[in-house]
């Protein structure tokens, strides 16, 4: 693993939603001694926002004014903490209704212009681990620290559910992989920076791959250590 002042470490951690995203790059972010950037967490802040002021999530001059006006910020720790405009709404964003609005916003360009601004600047300042659907082929191209996570529809369905039921949320599982799959499909298919990847990244499936699995391939393989983390991967 090398970095200079000049050319900060960046690792990009790309895939769909209940891959392990969140969880993997913070703990990587640890292992590594880098800032962790939740992306996706700031376009859920950007959907609360415009859920809040009334803004429809197609309405891309409002979307882009009020992404402009936004600061967004992490709080590191245990318990790393999303704040929008100094307000902690962490709790606020985590929820099915704005996974999916969060989906919708992410598709307005004018949005991802301003967020990719500032999360290029984030990562620029101090290096960083950057999660996402397009950190390896839009925000940071450059990095040869490319990782996209995968699972099956089955599998991140369940680990969303027992997500949801253990913040208390009645919900349904059949429900939850219908989201997961319409999901998807808005990710994939959007005109703008859409879900993808290229031979330049490492594919990890975590469907049965422990997070301590995944963890210690990705900085294994960034830190350029052999074991059974980083020889595991393909």
């Amino acid at each position: 693993m090398s970095a200079t002042p000049q050319e900060p470490l960046i690792v990009a951690i790309d895939g769909p939603s209940g891959v392990g995203k969140t969880t993997a790059s913070r703990l990587v972010a640890s292992a590594l001694h880098l800032p962790h950037i939740d992306t996706g967490a700031m376009y859920r802040a950007i959907a609360l926002a415009a859920m809040r002021a009334g803004v429809a999530l197609d309405d891309e001059p409002k979307l882009d004014a009020l992404a402009s006006a936004a600061t967004i910020d992490f709080t590191p720790g245990d318990r790393p903490r999303v704040l929008l405009d100094g307000e902690d709404v962490t709790n606020f964003i985590r929820t099915p209704e704005m996974s999916m609005a969060a989906s919708h916003v992410s598709a307005v360009p004018a949005v991802r212009r301003v967020l990719v601004r500032l999360q290029q600047a984030m990562g620029r300042r101090k290096g960083g681990v950057l999660e996402g659907r397009d950190i390896g082929t839009k925000v940071f191209p450059e990095t040869p620290h490319k990782f996209f996570l995968t699972a099956r529809p089955e599998v991140r369905a369940q680990r969303r559910y027992r997500e949801l039921l253990a913040k208390g949320t009645a919900t349904d599982l059949q429900q939850v992989l219908a989201e997961t799959i319409q999901r998807d499909t808005q990710d994939s298919t959007r005109a703008d920076s859409p879900l993808s990847f290229d031979d330049s990244y490492t594919v990890i499936d975590t469907s049965d791959r422990s997070i301590e699995e995944v963890v210690d391939a990705i900085a294994g393989h960034v830190s350029g250590r052999s074991g059974s983390g980083s020889a595991g991967l393909p």
